[in-house]
Formats: structure tokens, sequence, C-alpha cells
């Protein structure tokens, strides 16, 4: 019963969202790849220490598609890699994680997407909660704790 309750007030939700804004990106996992491609683009263009931070978001995007394509029963590094092989080769973001294992990436063709603003949400409280790690690591020395 608790299940069901949260599963309607999620629906509720993501109509709300679409009410609010009905920008949808394409789910799947293909909104993060894409998201990384870009953001390891513009870490080539930084010389400076940054681009390791940069690069490691990057990274941590790609952690969506990869839950996505263990938990269908895909090879996550594999499959991960040719999906954003693809991207590249093709130029088209709405390629994802074929998680229905339908035949197809296309998320367009298979009609897998999120609200533009439940996606934003996710990223800004995942960036948050990073942010508040690494404050609580500058502040806390592991030199305090050697007695």
């Amino acid at each position: 019963l608790d299940e069901a309750k949260r599963s309607l007030h999620d629906a509720i939700c993501v109509v709300r969202n679409l009410i609010r804004d009905n920008r949808i990106v394409y789910g799947g996992g293909a909104s993060e790849i894409a998201c990384s491609l870009k953001v390891s683009e513009a870490a080539d263009q930084v010389g400076t220490i940054e681009q390791y931070a940069m690069r490691a978001f990057a990274d941590a995007l790609e952690q969506t598609p990869c839950a996505l394509a263990e938990n269908s029963g895909l090879q996550p590094i594999e499959t991960v890699a040719s999906v954003k092989a693809d991207q590249v080769s093709s130029g088209r973001s709405y390629l994802g994680i074929d998680c229905n294992q339908a035949g197809t990436n296309d998320m367009k063709e298979q009609k897998v997407f999120e609200t533009l603003i439940g996606k934003q949400q996710q990223l800004m409280l995942a960036t948050q909660v990073v942010r508040m790690i690494l404050k609580i690591d500058d502040v806390i020395e592991p030199a305090a704790f050697n007695g």
C-alpha cells in the first residue's frame, strides 16, 4: 500500500512539473550522457587544474546510465560506452540505454522522457550534496584525529 501511495505521489509530481514547465528531456540516461559529453568537451578548453574537477563531474554524470544498464541486466561499461560512441558519431543526443530491450537505443522512438524541471532538480540536489561533503572535508582536517 505504501508503495502504491509513493507511485501515485510521484505521478502527480510529474504532472505538476509538466504544468509548471512542459519541456522534456529524453530518458534512459540519454540526457546524462549528452551532458557528460559536453562537460568533457568544455574541460578540453580549460588549461587549469579545474579541468580535473570537470572531468570528474562528467564521469559522475555517466553513473545514472551505468546504473540503468546494470539494473536492466546489461553490461554497464560496454553499454554506456556504446551509446556514448553512437551519440558522438550520429549527433543524436536522444540515444540512451535500452532498458526495455526494445532493440533500439532511440529514446524518442521508445517515447522515454522525463520533465526538464525534474532533471534539473536531480542534478542541482546531487551537486549540492557533493559541495556539502567537500565543504565538510575542508573543515575537518585528518591530522586533528591523529592525537
